[in-house]
C-alpha cells in the first residue's frame, strides 16, 4: 500500500547550458555533472543555488554509449562506439583541462610511467584505454573504492583502481585488470558494483553476488566453477531441443522465481572466477557467495511491446557506519565502513527494494500510478519518472540501517520506525516529456523533450524476450537531435525544511489520534535520520540543525505514543528519551483533559512516567506536577502509588496530599507493608512522630524488612551516581538501628544493592569520612558474616573486620554507637568466630582492661583473626606453590603492623600455637622493646 501526501520535496530549478541534446549524462561527487553528445563530453560545476557553470569539455573517441563517474579517484569511465566497434576508456585528472585544445595524455591500462617525469604531465588530463576481448555492454564504479566493473556478454571484468607512485611528489591513478567473472546463461543489460557486491540485470532477471576475498588461499589461483545441484540444470540442458520447437506460433515462457541466499545458486546460472592480477602479495583471491536470484515472467495475455516488459534502473545503495545518533560515539576511522547495502530494480509499474547485507530480504514494493521509465534511489527518497511527471517516494533504508548500527534500537532506550511501514508518495510533480533522470548529492538531473514523437525503431517480437537464450542486447542509436529538449537540475529542498512541512501537515491528524499522524511523523523522523547518516555531505551547521530536528521529531513521536492505548504505546518511553526532554517538559506537553471535560490517562504516558520515576533521574518535579502524577496513578494504576511516592523526583510532593491518596487505597490487593512504610515516611516528613511510631509498630520487624526489599528507595536514593540516605533512614539510625542494618542486609541478599553501595550508604548516613568506619557499618559486616554471604566475599569481610578491630584496639578508640552484637552473640550465631580459650578470658578480664569495648574488640579479633586469617596464611605458606612467597610477604607485613599496634601480652596471645618460634621471635622482640624505647 502506498499512501499519498501532497508535500513539496522539490525546490529550485536550473537549466544546464549544454549545446547539443544530451545522449548520456551522469553526476557525482559534490559538484560534477557530465553531459555527452556526439563525440564530446561537457563537464559542468554545480554548486549551491548558482547557475550551472561550464567547467571544461573534451573530445571522445566516438559516440558515448554509457557514462559512469567515480568519486573515489575522481575519474569518468565511458563506453564509446566508433566504426561499429566499442571501446572502454577512463578520463583521469579531467579537472586540469582548461580549454578544449589542451594537450591530453593517452596511455594503455597498466602502462608504467617511469621517471624522469615531466612536470607539465601533472596538469594534463589522462585517458586510460582498457582493451577487452569482448564488447563492453555496461559499467559500474564502486562508490567506496573506485574499482571499475565492466559487463560483457558472457563475463564481468573487474579493474582495480590503484595509485602508481612516480616519485616522492607525484603519483598517478591507474587500473589493473584483477578478476574475470564468467557468467553463463544471462546477458547483463545493467550492472551495479559496491564494495564486493555485484548486481546484474537482464531484461527479466536479477542476480546479486558477493565477492569474498581470501588472501590466505594464495595457492588457489585457478578457481573452479561454482557447482550447483539443481533439477533446473536438466531443463537447461535440454534447452537446445526446446528452442528448436519455437516458431512464430509457439512460445516458451519460464515461470517467475525468487531464490534468496545460498538457494540462489540453484538458478541455473553458472559463475566461474578467473584471477588475472599480477602475482604479488597485494592481490586478493576471491570466491563467490550467491545472495539473490529473481526472475519475472511477462504478461502475454495481450500483445505488448518489448519496452513494456523490461526491467530497468538497477542500483546498489550503500549506507556507511556513522556512529549512534543519540550517543556520543563517533567513527574515528577515516575509511568508510559499510553498514548496510540495498538493491533496487524496477518493472514499468512496480519497483522492488531489497536489503542484502547480513540477510537478504524484501523491504518495500512500490506500485507506480503510471508506467515508469527510469528511477533513482537515494538514502532519503526514491525518484521515479513517467512520461509526464516526476514522482517522489519515501524509502526505509535508514530504518533498516539503524537496526544494523545500534543493537539497542526498539528497546526502552531507543526506537526507530519499523522497516515494514507503508511507503508513501510525497509528491507527483508535472514535467512534460521526461526521458531520463540521474542523481547526485541533492540534485536531480532531468532530460525532457516536449515533442512526443520519436523515430520508429524496429522492435523484436516479444516471444524472443521470454527465453533467456533468446535475449540479446542491442545498443540503440539515439535519434537525431531535435528542438524542444531541455536538461534541468532540480534541487531537492533541505531535509530540515521538508521535515518542518511534514510536521505541520501532521497537525491535521493530531486531534483524531489516528495512525496517520504517527505515520507522517515517522516519515519525518526517518527523513532526518537518513540525512544524518549521510554525514559526509553535511556542513557543521547543517548537522547541528538536523540533530535538533531529530530530537524534536522524537518528542513529537513520544507525544503520539503517549496518547495511545495500544500495544505500541510503550514506544513513548524511548522516543521521549531520545528527544532530550525533561520529565517536567513531557508532563507539560501531555493532554490531561479530553474534549468532554473528563480526564483520561493513556497507557503510553503512564508507562513513560512510571519508568522515568523508577530510573532515579536527577530531576525534581514541582509540587504542582508531582500532585498531577499522584492523581494520575491514583486513577490509572493505584498499586504503583507507593512506589511513585518513593521516587526522588517526587521530593516536592505535599505530604498531606500524598497521605490523602494513600488512605484511599484498598490494601487488600497488594502489599499493605509497603503502604505502611510509605505512610511512616510521610508522617516523618510532616513531623508527626506519633503517627510514624504507630505505623512502624503495626507490623513485626521481619515484615518491615520485606517492605524495604520491595522498595529500596524508602531508605536510599541515587543522585548523580551517589548514594543519598532518606530522612526515614536517618531516623531509623537513631531509633531502630537493628532494623536498618537488617533491611540493608536484606537488600544485599536480594541483589537490590551492592557491597560498595552499602558501605557508602552507612558512611554517608553516619557523616563519617572515607577513612573512618562507623559502628553501624561494622554491624553490617558482622551481620553479613552471620548471614553467610557467598564465599567470594568472605576473605574481604575478614580483612575489613580484622582491620577495624585492630585499629580501634591500637587507638583505644571506642565505637561511635553501641555494637548490635557482642562477641558471645557472634560466637553463638556464626561458625567463623571460634570459641575463646579460658586463658584469653582471663587475660581480657584483668584489671588493666577495664574498658568493655576494648575487651569486646580484642575477643572478636582473637579466634576471628586467630582462627581464620593467620592460620590460613600459615597453612598456605606451608603448602608452597606459585603464590607461597606472596603469602609469606603478606604474613610478615601483617605481623609487623600488629606488633607495632598491640601490647606484648595481647600480641603474644593472638599468635598461633603451631608456629615456629624462630619465625615469630623478631616480632616478639620488637613488641617487647617498644615500650622501653618509649
Amino acid at each position: 500500500m502506498v499512501q499519498l501526501y501532497n508535500l513539496h520535496p522539490f525546490g529550485s530549478q536550473q537549466v544546464v547550458p549544454c549545446k547539443l541534446e544530451p545522449e548520456r549524462f551522469c553526476g557525482g561527487g559534490r559538484d560534477a555533472l557530465f553531459v555527452a553528445a556526439g563525440c564530446k563530453v561537457e563537464a559542468f560545476a554545480v554548486a549551491g543555488q548558482e547557475l550551472c557553470q561550464p567547467r571544461c569539455a573534451f573530445s571522445t573517441l566516438g559516440r558515448v554509449l554509457c557514462l559512469a563517474y567515480s568519486e573515489a579517484g575522481d575519474y569518468l569511465a565511458a563506453i564509446e562506439e566508433k566504426n561499429k566497434a566499442t571501446f572502454l576508456r577512463a578520463y583521469v585528472n579531467w579537472r586540469s583541462k582548461r580549454t578544449e585544445n589542451c594537450r591530453v595524455c593517452i596511455r594503455m591500462v597498466g602502462h608504467n610511467v617511469e621517471a624522469p617525469f615531466n612536470d607539465t604531465y601533472k596538469d594534463q588530463m589522462s585517458i586510460i584505454e582498457m582493451p577487452l576481448t569482448e564488447a563492453p555492454l555496461c559499467i559500474s564504479c564502486c562508490p567506496a573504492k573506485g574499482d571499475l566493473l565492466v559487463g560483457c556478454t558472457n563475463k564481468l571484468v573487474l579493474f582495480s583502481l590503484k595509485c602508481q607512485i612516480i616519485n616522492e611528489e607525484f603519483s598517478i591513478l591507474d587500473f589493473e585488470r584483477s578478476l574475470i567473472i564468467h557468467i553463463n546463461n544471462i546477458i547483463p543489460v545493467e550492472i551495479s558494483f559496491c564494495v564486493g557486491y555485484i548486481a546484474l540485470m537482464s531484461d527479466l532477471e536479477v542476480l546479486i553476488l558477493k565477492l569474498k576475498s581470501d588472501p590466505k588461499n594464495g595457492k588457489n589461483v585457478n578457481h573452479q566453477p561454482h557447482k550447483t545441484n539443481n533439477p533446473m540444470k536438466q531443463t537447461e540442458g535440454a534447452s537446445n531441443e526446446t528452442l528448436q520447437l519455437e516458431s512464430d506460433d509457439f512460445v516458451i515462457c519460464q515461470k517467475p522465481m525468487e531464490l534468496l541466499g545460498e538457494k540462489s545458486s540453484q538458478s541455473g546460472i553458472s559463475v566461474t572466477l578467473e584471477s588475472t592480477g599480477l602475482a604479488d602479495e597485494k592481490i586478493k583471491y576471491y570466491h563467490v557467495q550467491h545472495l539473490l536470484y529473481k526472475r519475472f515472467a511477462p504478461d502475454i495475455s495481450s500483445y505488448v511491446l518489448a519496452d513494456d516488459i523490461k526491467l530497468h534502473s538497477l542500483q546498489l545503495l550503500p549506507i556507511y557506519q556513522t556512529g549512534s545518533l543519540t550517543s556520543g560515539r563517533k567513527n574515528l576511522s577515516q575509511e568508510k565502513e559499510l553498514l548496510s547495502l540495498f538493491c533496487f530494480f524496477s518493472l514499468p509499474h512496480v519497483g522492488y527494494l531489497y536489503m542484502v547485507v547480513k540477510s537478504v530480504e524484501l523491504m518495500s514494493v512500490y506500485q507506480y500510478p503510471e508506467k515508469s521509465q527510469q528511477a533513482v534511489l537515494t538514502p532519503q527518497f526514491l525518484h521515479v519518472i513517467a512520461s509526464n511527471n516526476l514522482q517522489c517516494f519515501t524509502v526505509r533504508c535508514s530504518a533498516a540501517a539503524a537496526r544494523e548500527e545500534d543493537p539497542y534500537v526498539d528497546t526502552t532506550l531507543k526506537a526507530c520506525p519499523p522497516v515494514n511501514m507503508d511507503v508513501c508518495a510525497l509528491r507527483i510533480q508535472l514535467f512534460i516529456g521526461l526521458k531520463a533522470i540521474c542523481h547526485f548529492k541533492n540534485h536531480l538531473i532531468l532530460l525532457t523533450k516536449a515533442d512526443p514523437e520519436t523515430i520508429p525503431e524496429r522492435r523484436e517480437s516479444p516471444k524472443r524476450l521470454l527465453s533467456r537464450k533468446g535475449t540479446s542486447v542491442k545498443l540503440k542509436t539515439p535519434p537525431v537531435a531535435e528542438a524542444g529538449w531541455n536538461l534541468y537540475i532540480v534541487d531537492t529542498i533541505s531535509p530540515v525544511q521538508l521535515y518542518k512541512e511534514m510536521v505541520d501537515y501532521s497537525n491535521t491528524y493530531k486531534t483524531a489520534k489516528t495512525q496517520s499522524c504517527i505515520h507522517l511523523l515517522s516519515e519525518a523522523h526517518l527523513l532526518v535520520r537518513a540525512a544524518l547518516m549521510d554525514a559526509s555531505q553535511l556542513e557543521p551547521g547543517e548537522k547541528a540543525e538536523l540533530l535538533e530536528a531529530f530530537k524534536e521529531s522524537c518528542g513529537h513521536l513520544g507525544d503520539c505514543y503517549s496518547r495511545l492505548d495500544t500495544q505500541y504505546s510503550h514506544l513513548a518511553l524511548p522516543y521521549y528519551k531520545m528527544s532530550g526532554l525533561s520529565m517536567a517538559e513531557v508532563l507539560t506537553r501531555a493532554d490531561w483533559v479530553l474534549e468532554d471535560g473528563s480526564q483520561k490517562y493513556e497507557r503510553g504516558l503512564i508507562f513513560y512516567i512510571n519508568h522515568s520515576l523508577y530510573e532515579n533521574l536527577d530531576e525534581e518535579l514541582s509540587e504542582e506536577l508531582a500532585a498531577k502524577v499522584v492523581q494520575m496513578f491514583h486513577v490509572a494504576e493505584p498499586k504503583q502509588l507507593p512506589h511513585i511516592l518513593c521516587s526522588p523526583s517526587m521530593k516536592n510532593i505535599n505530604p498531606l496530599t500524598a497521605m490523602s491518596y494513600l488512605r484511599k487505597l484498598d490494601t487488600s490487593g497488594f502489599s499493605s507493608i509497603l503502604v505502611t512504610l510509605t505512610k511512616a515516611a510521610l508522617a516523618l516528613k510532616m513531623g508527626d512522630l506519633d503517627m510514624h511510631r504507630n505505623e512502624m509498630k503495626s507490623h513485626p520487624e521481619m515484615k518491615l524488612v520485606c517492605g524495604f526489599i520491595l522498595e529500596p528507595r524508602l531508605l536510599m536514593h541515587q543522585r548523580k551516581g551517589q548514594i543519598v540516605p532518606t530522612e526515614l533512614a536517618a531516623h531509623l539510625k537513631d531509633t531502630q538501628p537493628g532494623l536498618l542494618v537488617a533491611a540493608v542486609l536484606g537488600l544485599q541478599k536480594n541483589n537490590k544493592i551492592g557491597i560498595e553501595e552499602a558501605d557508602s550508604f552507612f558512611k554517608v548516613l553516619c557523616g563519617k569520612d572515607e577513612d573512618i568506619i562507623p559502628q553501624l557499618l561494622v554491624d553490617l559486616w558482622e551481620a553479613q558474616l552471620v548471614a553467610g554471604l557467598p564465599d567470594v566475599v568472605l576473605q574481604e569481610l575478614f580483612f575489613k573486620l580484622t582491620s577495624q578491630y585492630i585499629w580501634r584496639l591500637s587507638k583505644r578508640q571506642p565505637p561511635d554507637t553501641i555494637p548490635l552484637r557482642t562477641s558471645q552473640d557472634l560466637i553463638n550465631a556464626c561458625s567463623h568466630y571460634g570459641l575463646i580459650y579460658p586463658w584469653v578470658n582471663v587475660l581480657i578480664s584483668s584489671d588493666s582492661l577495664v574498658d568493655k569495648s576494648y575487651r569486646e574488640d580484642l575477643s572478636k579479633l582473637q579466634t576471628l583473626w586467630w582462627k581464620k586469617l593467620l592460620p590460613e596464611l600459615c597453612h598456605r605458606i606451608k603448602c608452597g606453590g606459585e603464590k607461597g612467597q606472596l603469602y609469606l610477604s603478606s604474613l610478615k607485613e601483617t605481623l609487623s603492623v600488629v606488633a607495632v599496634e598491640l601490647e606484648l601480652r595481647d600480641f603474644l596471645n593472638v599468635l598461633p600455637e603451631d608456629g615456629t618460634a624462630a619465625f615469630f621471635l623478631p616480632y616478639l622482640l620488637y613488641c617487647s622493646r617498644k615500650k622501653s624505647l618509649t
